[in-house]
């Protein structure tokens, strides 16, 4: 495709990609995953990224994916590991600016966590099990690939509870079953707030109140 414009199936015309030179196979596929997650923020539904949809949405003809794309779960994943790496980066800045008090750090990274969901809910729950995520062997995508989406994460919190467990700030004797705890409580009221419009929520702030007992801090959250 080297021409200025192109007709999509019914019949409108919409500008045509400008191909690629040699060497820059790297950028469509970039542009592929730009594709993918854009027609996820704009439709909040997983269901509409086929392989057609995202080739319209980047101007290409849909075959051009597959060097780069062998089925539609892989790009998929590509979009969610992308997402966890900005989730983690999202994580580490929360905490370094929280500063020197494990305490402190451990609140950043919950109330940043819970802020990210909140903020970016379409993409926060397809990056957890969304309709895209296959059945083993029904796609390209490998166990391992699939198993250690959010590990990175998941040990930056296990890292968070530790610190406080070594600053006397904490009473929890298993850090890494904890943070997987916290996590799951924290999921869960994600998960409430997004789908629950009327609910009667406790004046104290739930979210302190799940990391403090679920960390077993022993100190009170800091403000914020």
């Amino acid at each position: 495709m080297n021409g200025t414009e192109a007709t999509t199936p019914g019949g409108q015309k919409r500008a045509a990609r400008v191909r690629n030179r040699r060497g820059e196979g790297s950028r469509l596929r970039e542009d592929i995953v730009d594709a993918a997650a854009a027609l996820l923020d704009e439709t909040g539904d997983e269901r509409t990224i086929t392989l057609r949809s995202v080739a319209r949405k980047v101007g290409i003809a849909a075959p051009s994916i597959y060097p780069h794309f062998p089925d539609q779960p892989s790009i998929m994943l590509a979009v969610v590991q992308r997402e966890f790496a900005t989730l983690e980066a999202h994580l580490r800045a929360a905490v370094a600016e929280a500063g020197e008090v494990p305490r402190d750090r451990l609140y950043a990274l919950c109330r940043a966590y819970l802020g990210y969901a909140q903020e970016h809910p379409a993409r926060y729950r397809t990056m957890f099990g969304g309709l895209w995520m296959p059945t083993l062997g029904d796609s390209s995508l490998t166990e391992e690939e699939l198993t250690t989406l959010g590990a990175t994460a998941m040990q930056f919190l296990a890292e968070a509870v530790a610190e406080c467990v070594a600053a006397g700030q904490s009473s929890a004797t298993d850090p890494p079953v904890d943070a997987v705890t916290l996590w799951v409580c924290l999921h869960g009221l994600a998960h409430q707030h997004a789908a629950t419009r009327v609910f009667p929520w406790p004046e104290e702030p739930i979210a302190d109140a799940i990391i403090s007992r679920v960390a077993k801090l022993t100190d009170p959250p800091p403000a914020g």
